[in-house]
């Protein structure tokens, strides 16, 4: 089990580090802002949508290794996938690290997403790990204010 949480712990530093899609979309269609102010986490994150797909996705911020990671890996994650398939897969995310339930039948697979699953046990950081999921839902509903995680 150590040396699973010792992979674990090197995927949320790769993307924390080297987060993917770090980046502003000129042409975004979505746009929302997210802020963690217990922890400083703010992001930026933009979507390019096409119909009901997520055609491309890119994010711009600063916070903790947990909170970049999620939304590089969530980027991953959800660009391609339709809104319903972005809705499900956060809130099966959400279940995760929060220790809320087990899967439902027939909810997505997390996939490389599953390495949050440690977040559980630290409750300070689900907030930093859901901001990003709790912003792609702003920009996917094209709210105007800044999601909090307070």
């Amino acid at each position: 089990m150590s040396d699973l949480r010792d992979l674990y712990q090197e995927v949320i530093l790769d993307h924390g580090k080297n987060p993917r899609n770090f980046r502003k979309l000129e042409d975004a269609d979505h746009q929302a802002e997210g802020n963690n102010p217990l922890c400083g986490d703010r992001i930026n994150l933009y979507l390019k949508m096409d119909g009901e797909v997520i055609a491309d996705i890119g994010f711009q911020g600063r916070g903790c290794a947990i909170s970049t990671a999620s939304a590089s890996m969530m980027t991953e994650s959800v660009k391609g996938k339709t809104r319903a398939e972005a809705e499900a897969l956060f809130q099966r995310f959400h279940e995760l690290v929060t220790g809320e339930a087990e899967a439902s039948p027939g909810a997505p697979e997390l996939g490389k997403l599953a390495v949050f699953a440690g977040v559980r046990d630290y409750p300070i950081r689900v907030k930093c790990a859901t901001l990003p999921w709790h912003t792609l839902r702003a920009a996917l509903e094209e709210k105007q204010e800044t999601v909090s995680t307070e």
